[in-house]
């Protein structure tokens, strides 16, 4: 996710701690280089265009030429700036004060439309509502049958007519059985197109009216880069959009069209699809987002995760950790153990702060799910005061743990690179803001 806008970012922003005081031409380079990065990551040109000079003037205004913390300044304006960019904050989900809440998805063919629809369904019922679903896709009875298996696998109910019914009538219809089964929230999955067209948008337009929603979701592709711009555009001319849903997040390194779409549009990024399964859909956060852009991580989000899987007292013990640096490997052991029931560990290690930009990509490529067995044996295979405390592990010990797990002494190697690799990350990033927060307060 972004992970090439991240390493870019994050060598640009290294550099500039390099040069201790700043010039305005420190600067003016640096703002060039991040005005590619953003192109590169497929940023819409006007935004990045846009974006460069908020910073720039900023930067200006902020005096910070000549100053020896001219580099924290820096950074701060451009997470201000990203975050900004992103939308702030996410708007609150707007259910209707009389039930039930209607939800209306939309998107293009081949968006991952009806799959984030249960996803989203799956993330309500977490919330404590009781969700049903309405298939209203009839161009592709596939999407009625894929829509009932996965209602079905989540329990949650599924509207569903092949009688040749129109969409619209359905789509009445299952606002009317939501509300005899006294169901909260109706999420209804319309039909998509290969591309928009006068068709598509009047039968959205005519299902908008008779089921008056409260949310209408834009579920866009994210590897399709400016296009999904351009979809969202116009979608939102015809429907009043109130969101937009990026899939395959996971899969696509640049993703600039989620820093471009709200920039362009005016319509907020509420939700980010992580992963396949029916789970792997986040809320979006502007600031955590930005702040992961830059290398900062998100510290919150696993956090987050980890009290779905482990109690609060537990999280509160690793989030403490986490902030100050001070993780060992018997914390190592305990985290990699709670991340098998968090999702995917590329995914998860790309939220540690430093580790994304500390770790090669390919490196990242070859991540296998079972390789976390392996680290848990050169985990295991060492003594209790190891683990507390790695810093005694010299060359023989290592040779010895290699032996007791199995594995390589290569590979004890670079488990103990990555560990100190993270704990110097979060150390960083504690400091710089608990600067930034000084700097804020004056």
């Amino acid at each position: 996710m972004l992970d090439s806008l991240t390493r870019r970012l994050a060598g640009i922003l290294t550099g500039l701690r390099g040069k201790g005081r700043l010039t305005e031409d420190d600067v003016a380079e640096m703002l060039r280089e991040v005005r590619v990065a953003l192109l590169e990551a497929d940023v819409n040109f006007a935004v990045a265009k846009s974006f460069i000079a908020k910073v720039k003037e900023k930067a200006v205004g902020e005096d910070i030429f000549g100053s020896l913390t001219a580099d924290q300044t820096i950074i701060k304006i451009v997470k201000d700036e990203l975050t900004e960019m992103l939308g702030t904050e996410t708007p609150k989900f707007n259910y209707n004060p009389s039930p039930p809440t209607v939800i209306l998805m939309c998107g293009l063919q081949g968006s991952g439309k009806t799959t984030t629809t249960a996803k989203l369904a799956k993330w309500l019922v977490s919330q404590g509502k009781k969700p049903m679903l309405a298939a209203c896709d009839v161009q592709r009875p596939a999407a009625i049958k894929q829509l009932e298996v996965l209602g079905e696998s989540i329990d949650v109910p599924v509207f569903s007519k092949i009688d040749g019914s129109s969409p619209v009538q359905i789509a009445k219809e299952a606002l009317a059985r939501c509300k005899h089964l006294m169901n909260d929230v109706l999420i209804v999955d319309t039909a998509g197109r290969l591309q928009v067209d006068e068709a598509l948008m009047k039968e959205l337009q005519q299902i908008y009216e008779v089921t008056n929603p409260s949310e209408v979701f834009l579920v866009l592709d994210s590897t399709t880069g400016q296009e999904a711009v351009n979809v969202a555009e116009t979608f939102h001319k015809q429907v009043n959009l109130t969101g937009a849903i990026f899939t395959k997040l996971d899969g696509d390194t640049r993703g600039g069209a989620i820093l471009s779409v709200r920039a362009s549009t005016g319509v907020p990024v509420r939700f980010i699809g992580v992963g396949e399964q029916v789970d792997a859909l986040d809320p979006f956060y502007p600031k955590r987002m930005a702040e992961r852009i830059i290398g900062m991580g998100d510290i919150m989000g696993i956090i987050e995760r980890a009290e779905l899987v482990i109690d609060k007292d537990e999280a509160s013990d690793i989030e403490s950790k986490m902030m100050t640096g001070s993780l060992d490997f018997n914390d190592m052991l305990q985290t990699f153990r709670m991340m098998k029931k968090m999702g995917p560990m590329k995914n998860l290690l790309k939220m540690v702060p430093g580790l994304a930009t500390a770790i090669p990509e390919e490196a990242f490529d070859k991540i296998n799910e079972k390789d976390t067995g392996r680290i848990e044996a050169i985990i295991l295979s060492m003594t209790p005061k190891e683990r507390t405390n790695p810093d005694i592990i010299n060359g023989s010990r290592r040779k010895r743990i290699a032996a007791g797990s199995g594995t390589t002494v290569e590979e004890v190697n670079n488990l103990l690179k990555q560990f100190y690799g993270s704990r110097r990350g979060m150390k960083q990033m504690m400091q710089m803001q608990k600067k930034m927060s000084k700097r804020g307060r004056r």
